[in-house]
């Protein structure tokens, strides 16, 4: 099992774009992240300067170590 990670929030994040730069999760994800971190959604939209989030561990993170992504081509 992988372990949680800390996150910490940049000037102007917002919790979404913080899981998605830091970790690669997705909007799925962000119920599990807030109950991982009570009062998180209190801070507001914009989550303040250095705010630590925690990312609890799954079993379903180390699958997606090793997951590979399609390519996409804009251009042919």
């Amino acid at each position: 099992m992988a372990a949680e990670q800390r996150l910490t929030a940049r000037q102007g994040d917002k919790l979404d774009q913080l899981l998605w730069r830091e970790a690669g999760l997705g909007p799925g994800e962000i119920t599990r992240v807030l109950d991982a971190n009570p009062g998180l959604a209190d801070l507001g939209t914009i989550l303040p300067l250095g705010t630590v989030v925690i990312v609890p561990a799954t079993a379903t993170q180390e699958g997606n170590a090793n997951r590979v992504l399609p390519l996409v081509q804009l251009w042919s």
